[in-house]
């Protein structure tokens, strides 16, 4: 496994990331890691690497785009000394060009949002051991849906992002095509964006085989 004993590992993004997570740091008892994908790898973790004793903290945030991150980032990833950081950022920089069309000053280009994410991630990788980039998805099978392919257009900027900070990358869109090939999309996320458990555990298990935990 990439992680070292008593490594911490702090996640950081949006709503997908968050699932109801504790204020103000997402870390403790009582379901402190939210109800979500973070939380299982968290348990997985727990139960086949004991020894490793990792610390898991969730810093996601709902609603939130790459520059939300950006006014966060002192506070919410980079004083929390984290060993290795992992980042999902990109669904609502997405989603709010199809869901708030008119709404244009909300809007996060891809010019933009890959401006911010090289800011944070060339901020963030001297500070830490590991750093893991994830790409934002959309959970339609038709890559020529509109809202898909601009999802497809800012996962290439994640990709070109890792490999040019030497971070690895997941490409979680990829991991829910797989499935997708034998379930509707509905049976993944009532909204094709909000996964259900099953959906979060294909995150959760994209994220394990990337460090090193084969699920």
């Amino acid at each position: 496994m990439k992680l070292a004993p008593h490594s911490k590992l702090v996640f950081i993004g949006d709503s997908i990331t968050d699932c109801e997570r504790a204020r103000p740091v997402g870390e403790g008892l009582f379901g402190a890691t939210g109800k979500g994908w973070v939380s299982l790898v968290e348990g997985l973790l727990g139960s086949i690497h004991p020894a490793h004793a990792i610390r898991v903290v969730n810093m996601g945030t709902s609603g939130n785009v790459v520059t939300d991150l950006k006014a966060r980032w002192q506070t919410d990833a980079l004083n929390l000394k984290p060993d290795w950081l992992a980042i999902m950022i990109g669904v609502n920089d997405v989603w709010r060009q199809f869901d708030l069309p008119r709404q244009t000053e909300i809007h996060v280009s891809p010019e933009t949002y890959a401006k911010t994410l090289d800011e944070l991630v060339a901020q963030a990788r001297p500070r830490v051991k590991g750093l893991v980039l994830m790409a934002p998805f959309y959970i339609e099978p038709n890559r020529a849906d509109a809202m898909r392919a601009r999802m497809d257009e800012y996962g290439a900027i994640v990709k070109k992002t890792a490999a040019k900070h030497d971070a690895l990358f997941i490409d979680t869109q990829a991991a829910f095509d797989a499935v997708l090939q034998h379930v509707h999309a509905n049976a993944l996320a009532w909204d094709r964006v909000h996964p259900n458990n099953t959906g979060h555990a294909i995150i959760a298990r994209a994220f394990l085989n990337a460090v090193g935990v084969p699920l």
